[in-house]
């Protein structure tokens, strides 16, 4: 919220006024998450910590996983896949979330109560939906950011080209120190138990 309301959004644009954040995502698995149950409790406890933070403002929506075993080529340096040579293995899948994304973002702007929206993704598969917003609500300003790291920092990606040239204006990177400003206290109270910082996290 902060990262977006005070550091994104207001040096962009001083007057608008920030009605919603929509947080798109999926619960995490302990299964497969590198801290395990840890992980899951984590995510939790910052789920908790921005609803009660936000709680008129903050919408957390939320997709799920699939597990699956499939059979996938095997990596071999400088030899193209061959589906000959297979292995067995979990295939991870990350299921709803881009289309609840690209759904809102559709409905919001055809809905006309909203003069701007601010979109954070790298993804092409929002390209479809944001050419709709274009053609249906040509009125609605799309800005984008791209959670990227600066240019000049070592292997990062590159900015999605084919959703820039959609976008009204664009901001392709976050900086560190904007993270480091946006963070939640280590404790934040709730209507419950108050919400904790994750060991792991600090």
């Amino acid at each position: 919220m902060t990262l977006f309301r005070d550091l994104i959004a207001s040096p962009q644009q001083p007057a608008a006024d920030i009605v919603a954040v929509k947080f798109f995502t999926a619960p995490v698995k302990a299964s497969y998450a590198r801290h395990g149950a840890l992980s899951e409790q984590a995510q939790t406890q910052y789920h908790r910590a921005l609803q009660a933070k936000h709680p008129d403002l903050v919408n957390i929506i939320q997709g799920f996983h699939v597990f699956e075993p499939t059979t996938m080529p095997a990596f071999q340096a400088g030899i193209p896949p061959n589906k000959e040579n297979g292995h067995r293995v979990w295939l991870i899948e990350e299921k709803q979330t881009d289309v609840n994304m690209a759904l809102h973002i559709y409905r919001d702007a055809v809905r006309g109560n909203l003069q701007q929206q601010i979109i954070c993704t790298n993804d092409s598969d929002l390209e479809p939906a944001l050419k709709l917003v274009r053609a249906d609500a040509p009125d609605m300003e799309i800005g984008l950011v791209m959670p990227l790291r600066p240019p000049q920092a070592s292997g990062q990606a590159v900015s999605n080209k084919r959703l820039t040239e959609l976008a009204h204006w664009t901001r392709k990177h976050i900086l560190d120190s904007e993270l480091e400003k946006a963070q939640l206290p280590d404790t934040v109270p709730t209507k419950k138990k108050p919400a904790l910082k994750p060991a792991h996290w600090q």
